[in-house]
């Protein structure tokens, strides 16, 4: 890294506060100005990233503490940052939320701390005057070790209200930048539903949307002083060492790649606005194992390439698209012929609901689905899981053996319907570190199908991605 390069993170109190938001229009700006700009997203969310994505033009990463180790989102950060002019690190939830309420682990400052940058507070100001003062001074004591950009104030209501909000911050803490404030605006509101903002496959993030954010970025935010006080003092020698730490030491290159000329084993991997939460670096790191992706849209008509030894389902949202995803009979077929040959299919919550008997809507309707896995599922109201949760291989399958750790986390609103342990069924995960929750037996294997409606990321344990791949390789040799 050069001494010209930068980054920083953008943080908040507490969720809903426009973190996103403010995100997005400081990446629309920079990148206006014709900088080249890495994003990231702390947390294991896939909805972010993907907007960060669709503004940067740059595949944006999950970094996360609790899922992945130090050295590896340092390594990460490093290897995915070393071709920008800087980069930006959007936090999750407030600022020192995490797994707990006793540690910072998981949590944006623990992250700031790790990559050694520098944070600017995103402050909902609706209705706030000094109080600012007295919510940023206890943000920025609260833990010493922490590095400060600034402060941004979001839903400023005029300029007499940002003039107010700017005098508290010079008569307290005259130390702590202001670097702007960003006005109240419907026109820039991102658009929510049930698993939190629309995916950037659905998001009204056109090009006259993103021209918006960026104008207003440059017209109420101090961008200039941001980039000074970001720099970033890292260098060369020290990104390279970075890159050498955690992913790659875990992720060894796989001989067959070389042997073939890089044709390995194609894994297939459903991606459409139905199939939109993968970790980027989950996909990576199959393709570091010898494996080719192929894309494919089921909502598009498209289904599973002919050569393809394994299949991916990520989550998204199944229920939704269903009458879509139901009017391509083919991709059902396909999926059923796929699992009788015994090829591997992994699934991630939306995956394990198409791979279903049914989907059971909140409208009541019943639409059928794959048939593979014994049991049905219904959508919920209410959310039905959130949290962290490590899994435990209890038993072998797709992913490893018995006494494999993997880490990930759950989000979704809805459940199983019937019994999720028939005969037919082998369990073999147990789930425990879920907060307040007991542990339990998950992780349903039908043959060579594994389904569960926990999101891994197999950086907590890349072996998991090597033995996925050689299942789709050995799936090809029969």
């Amino acid at each position: 890294m050069s001494a010209h390069r930068w980054g920083f993170v953008i943080a908040a109190p507490h969720s809903g506060s426009g973190k996103t938001t403010v995100t997005l229009a400081v990446l629309g700006a920079l990148r206006k100005r014709g900088l080249t700009v890495q994003p990231f997203k702390v947390g294991p969310d896939f909805i972010d990233p993907g907007l960060h994505t669709r503004v940067t033009g740059r595949t944006s990463r999950n970094l996360d503490g609790w899922m992945l180790s130090r050295e590896m989102n340092r390594a990460l950060f490093a290897r995915a940052a070393a071709t920008a002019d800087g980069a930006v690190v959007e936090g999750v939830m407030g600022l020192f939320d995490g797994y707990d309420g006793t540690s910072e682990a998981g949590s944006t400052a623990e992250m700031a701390k790790w990559l050694r940058l520098p944070v600017v507070l995103v402050v909902d100001a609706r209705s706030m005057a000094r109080s600012v003062a007295a919510l940023v001074h206890g943000f920025c004591t609260f833990d010493p070790e922490l590095r400060w950009a600034g402060v941004m104030f979001n839903r400023v209501g005029s300029e007499a209200h940002l003039a107010f909000l700017k005098d508290a911050m010079t008569a307290t803490h005259p130390e702590i930048p202001v670097l702007g404030g960003f006005p109240r605006d419907d026109a820039v509101k991102l658009p929510e539903r049930h698993l939190g903002l629309v995916t950037a496959e659905e998001s009204p993030l056109d090009e006259a949307f993103v021209d918006r954010l960026a104008r207003a970025a440059e017209t109420h935010l101090d961008l200039d002083a941001l980039l000074a006080v970001s720099a970033l003092p890292l260098d060369t020698n020290q990104a390279a060492s970075l890159q050498s730490m955690g992913a790659l030491k875990s992720a060894p290159r796989d001989p067959s790649r070389d042997r073939d000329g890089g044709a390995g084993a194609v894994i297939a991997v459903a991606r459409d606005a139905a199939f939109c939460f993968y970790y980027q670096d989950n996909l990576d790191l199959l393709e570091t194992y010898g494996v080719r992706l192929r894309f494919f849209s089921p909502l598009a008509g498209e289904t599973l390439p002919k050569d393809a030894g394994g299949l991916y389902l990520g989550g998204g949202y199944p229920e939704v698209h269903a009458a879509s995803l139901r009017q391509n009979e083919r991709f059902f077929d396909d999926l059923r012929a796929f699992a009788a040959a015994g090829r591997p299919i992994y699934a991630e919550c939306g995956g394990l609901m198409v791979l279903s008997q049914a989907i059971e809507l909140l409208s009541g309707e019943i639409v059928p689905m794959a048939g593979i896995l014994p049991f049905a599922t219904r959508m919920l109201p209410t959310r039905k899981a959130l949290g962290y949760t490590e899994v435990l291989l209890t038993k072998p399958c797709l992913l490893g053996e018995p006494g494999t750790r993997l880490r990930g986390h759950e989000f979704h609103y809805s459940e199983i319907v019937g019994d999720p342990n028939p005969a037919s069924l082998s369990l073999c995960y147990r789930l425990t570190a879920r907060k307040y929750r007991p542990a339990q037996d998950e992780g349903y294997q039908v043959g060579s199908v594994l389904a569960s409606y926990v999101h891994l990321h197999w950086g907590s344990a890349p072996h998991a991605a090597a033995r996925f791949a050689d299942a789709a390789r050995k799936a090809l040799e029969k």
